[in-house]
């Protein structure tokens, strides 16, 4: 496992693989991952086919971070130790301070927050609670957001907390399915019962204020129930990653997602403003900019996907619940018609070649699935003088979302137990709800794409503030 200067553990990694370290290697090893080889009927190497990119080795790190905590046999012994004992005069003075704060560590699932790219983060303990700590960390923060859960060593050297190599990023239903009472593999209960074994006898003891309902246990029983955060992970995970039939997509008309741009060229003597002039005359085009046009639907205009088809509707709509049929955009040289499915293609085409006869040529149309549209390289605003510029992406799309979320404000919302956000504050449990919602929110919107992304800068201060619970996002 690959590890900054200073924490390097290749040499007890090796020193591991003797005879008399290797089974019990192995037995940590199979506490972590049999569950769900078992489950999903995969070998370790055929989950770390199936999840991509270099899994097997954090994978890997996690369990053999989890060992160097572990101790064996009758006397005792520790791992990390017995070969500081014996060879630890061969590493450098770093490295063994790194490995003994390892053998004390424990796995726990935290917040993100506060995130400083490339020099440091605030995690809170989602399990023990208490104030966030500060870790200094220069890789992961330049792919961590705002309110990502991760499972994760926290260990302190040389005066820094900072991140151990094992590091598992968990999505909201991940890291609640861990301490799910009821999930397939009730983990939450085994992690509760180790921890209110070892809880006995010590009463007295306070137990933070923002610990985990039900928590009642030490250290070193989170410790014991280190297997476990990785055996949820690939529980989340895995499904996803063997799935083979993704569910289709539908639009509000019943159509299945078939993405169309249609271009019709304009004539040499074109001008933009007799092409405005056109597109302003239709009833069912409202204008959004000099150059940009949503044709509309009423509010009823579509029917539902057919309830024997196994899939997803996409709706857009605006303010006034109109339908989003697609959009119109007036380029340099093409007026650009993009939709959804090839009915919507086939209705729009038909309008505009009516409203724009003599202005535009035959148009050209460029069809996408909806696999074609992920993978197809993002297109840069500043490539192409025709683009929509960023500032105008950016505006238009935090405007709906203002729009959408300020009706939500009174709609029933699924994670809040279908209560209305405006409902939920009313009450302490309900704004605990409130505060998992709006982190889902924000983060789910950082994860839209790139920093400058209209998505991913859309700011949901307004929402903490208008539900009153600002106090509570930390």
């Amino acid at each position: 496992m690959s590890a900054p200067a200073g924490h390097d553990l290749s040499g007890i990694i090796k020193w591991c693989a003797r005879e008399e370290w290797r089974p019990r290697v192995d037995a940590v090893m199979a506490e972590h991952f049999e569950p769900a080889m078992e489950a999903f009927g995969l070998t370790f190497e055929g989950m770390d086919d199936a999840l991509g990119g270099s899994w097997a080795i954090t994978l890997w790190g996690c369990a053999f971070e989890d060992f160097l905590t572990r101790r064996f046999g009758p006397d005792d012994e520790n791992p990390v130790e017995a070969y500081l004992r014996r060879r630890g005069w061969k590493e450098r003075v770093m490295a063994r301070a790194y490995m003994s704060a390892l053998q004390t560590s424990v796995m726990s699932l935290y917040e993100v927050s506060d995130i400083v790219p490339g020099q440091s983060f605030r995690a809170r303990d989602l399990v023990r609670g208490g104030e966030p700590v500060l870790v200094t960390e220069r890789t992961a923060t330049r792919t961590l957001k705002t309110w990502d859960r991760i499972a994760a060593r926290i260990v302190v050297l040389d005066g820094k907390s900072i991140l151990a190599g094992g590091l598992l990023a968990f999505t909201l239903d991940g890291s609640q399915a861990l301490f799910s009472r009821d999930g397939s593999q009730a983990l939450f209960s085994r992690l509760r019962d180790d921890a209110l074994r070892g809880a006995a006898g010590r009463r007295g003891e306070k137990r933070q204020a923002d610990a985990l309902e039900g928590w009642g246990g030490s250290d070193e029983d989170l410790r014991r129930a280190a297997p476990l955060f990785t055996t949820a992970w690939l529980f989340d995970v895995l499904p996803r990653a063997l799935r083979t039939d993704t569910p289709a997509l539908f639009n509000s008309d019943g159509d299945e997602i078939l993405f169309h741009m249609v271009n019709f060229p304009l004539t040499a003597s074109t001008s933009a403003e007799a092409i405005e002039s056109r597109l302003n005359s239709l009833a069912e085009l409202r204008q959004a900019s000099p150059t940009f046009w949503n044709w509309l639907g009423g509010p009823s205009a579509g029917r539902a996907a057919p309830k024997s088809a196994k899939g997803v509707v996409l709706n857009s709509t605006m303010e006034d619940g109109s339908v989003v049929l697609g959009t119109i955009e007036l380029r340099e040289r093409f007026v650009s018609l993009s939709t959804n499915s090839k009915a919507r293609a086939e209705r729009g085409t038909a309008m505009l070649a009516k409203a724009l006869a003599g202005l535009v040529a035959q148009p050209l149309t460029e069809i996408q699935t909806v696999e074609q549209m992920k993978a197809a390289p993002r297109r840069d605003p500043d490539e192409t003088a025709d683009a929509i510029p960023l500032e105008l992406q950016t505006k238009l799309v935090h405007d709906m979302l203002d729009r959408q979320y300020r009706a939500l404000l009174d709609e029933p919302v699924p994670m809040l137990g279908d209560m209305s956000p405006r409902a939920a504050a009313r009450s302490a449990r309900g704004r605990r709800n409130l505060v998992v919602w709006l982190k889902y929110l924000e983060n789910h919107s950082h994860h839209a794409g790139d920093r400058n992304d209209p998505m991913a800068t859309y700011d949901f201060t307004w929402l903490w503030r208008e539900l009153k619970v600002e106090h509570l996002r930390n």
